[in-house]
């Protein structure tokens, strides 16, 4: 199959992360990945084609988009981005057209995906099929009723068939969005998409970085980063609070997005058992290593929670029900405690350190789907077969 992915992330880049990782399980497919947010250096595999779309991004708030190109307004980079997805349609004329979440968000990008999804559905560039890749939890808006109906006429009329990257059974979109059964399209649970650590990770990042089997390693990250630099401040000034009984080391991953100022800051806290980094391409392998995850508690990184069951401070972000609603729902299964506001002072979060590291929650057994990625590709080839054959 010849696939083009179309992912456009604007403040972190989890829905970039996602994407890439379904993108690599194609791997028997020839698959072009578009994407639009900033530029955050990643390991593409051979048989992805990365096209950078000119960037675009927007504010903390989701008040208004930006352009991330210097000099050139925000009119101006929307134009040269309908060009490109243009030609690329034109020139590659893949058998499917992924887009991920859109409808369901990215409503501020309908001015350049409406129009090419319309002209993919009247065959101008041969039989291709329109696939909307979805995450598992959705954020709530002002006006449900009206969002949910504006939703459904889109995905009904643009669409022809809805991936949901969730265990159906565990977390089901119904959670989030109240019309399912309205859905006219195919709709298809593909189970979660993780990632794994890489063999001997957990040996070879402790030798690398000389931490001892007997330090306690700690690993702080916060996605993007813009909207992280609280909670890593607290955990940096937590760690240099009078130590424990026992060793411990903190390895602080700020995120690519996070301002310089706030990054400075964090800098400044490093000491000989705390280092700060902006971000690795390598964060399972990290985790593979640590004794004790500190983050947010966005999709990505959830899912690495679950794929290595560890232990975990989370830290969820309240602006928005999905981390919240996420977080509560895998915290019976996992070594894991949800952070509250109070937390963040440095000696709560010392002591929440400290007591997880020596005595963390046991964890109860769960049989999610965690074959995201593979199962999106299993599911793609069967339906395509289908659809060709007229059987589905």
């Amino acid at each position: 199959m010849k696939i083009i992915f179309y992912c456009q992330y604007v403040l972190g880049m989890g829905h970039f992360f996602r994407s890439l990782q379904i993108a690599r399980a194609l791997s028997a497919h020839d698959v072009t990945l578009v994407v639009g947010g900033q530029k955050v250096e990643v390991e593409v595999p051979d048989h992805v084609r990365l096209i950078r779309l000119p960037v675009l991004y927007m504010d903390e708030k989701f008040t208004r988009l930006i352009s991330g190109e210097a000099g050139q307004s925000v009119r101006t980079v929307q134009k040269r981005r309908r060009e490109i997805l243009y030609r690329l349609m034109e020139t590659h004329r893949p058998d499917l057209f992924m887009v991920e979440l859109y409808p369901f968000g990215r409503t501020v990008f309908q001015t350049e995906l409406d129009p090419l999804l319309e002209t993919i559905g009247s065959g101008a560039f041969g039989p291709v099929k329109r696939i909307c890749s979805l995450r598992d939890v959705l954020v709530e808006k002002r006006d449900p009723v009206e969002y949910e109906k504006r939703v459904l006429g889109k995905l009904n009329r643009l669409f022809d068939l809805l991936l949901i990257h969730s265990d159906g059974d565990f977390l089901p979109l119904d959670r989030t969005f109240t019309r399912v059964s309205d859905i006219r399209i195919p709709v298809h649970y593909t189970g979660f998409v993780t990632r794994k650590p890489g063999a001997g990770a957990r040996k070879r990042v402790r030798e690398q970085h000389r931490i001892d089997t007997r330090d306690k390693l700690v690993v702080a990250s916060a996605g993007g980063g813009r909207t992280g630099y609280r909670l890593l401040s607290s955990v940096a000034e937590a760690f240099r609070l009078p130590p424990p009984d026992f060793r411990m080391r903190l390895a602080l991953f700020a995120g690519p997005f996070m301002d310089a100022d706030s990054f400075a800051a964090l800098s400044r806290l490093e000491s000989p058992g705390i280092t700060v980094r902006r971000f690795t391409k390598r964060l399972p392998d990290w985790l593979a290593a640590a004794d004790l995850s500190i983050s947010m508690a966005g999709y990505n990184t959830c899912m690495d929670l679950l794929v290595m069951q560890m232990p975990a401070l989370v830290y969820p972000y309240r602006r928005q029900q999905e981390q919240p609603i996420r977080a509560r729902k895998i915290l019976p299964i996992l070594p894991m405690r949800i952070l509250a506001e109070e937390d963040l002072a440095p000696r709560r979060m010392r002591r929440q350190i400290v007591e997880m590291l020596a005595h963390p929650p046991q964890k109860a057994t769960a049989n999610l789907d965690l074959a995201g990625a593979l199962g999106t590709e299993r599911f793609l080839k069967r339906w395509l077969g289908t659809e060709n054959d007229s059987q589905y």
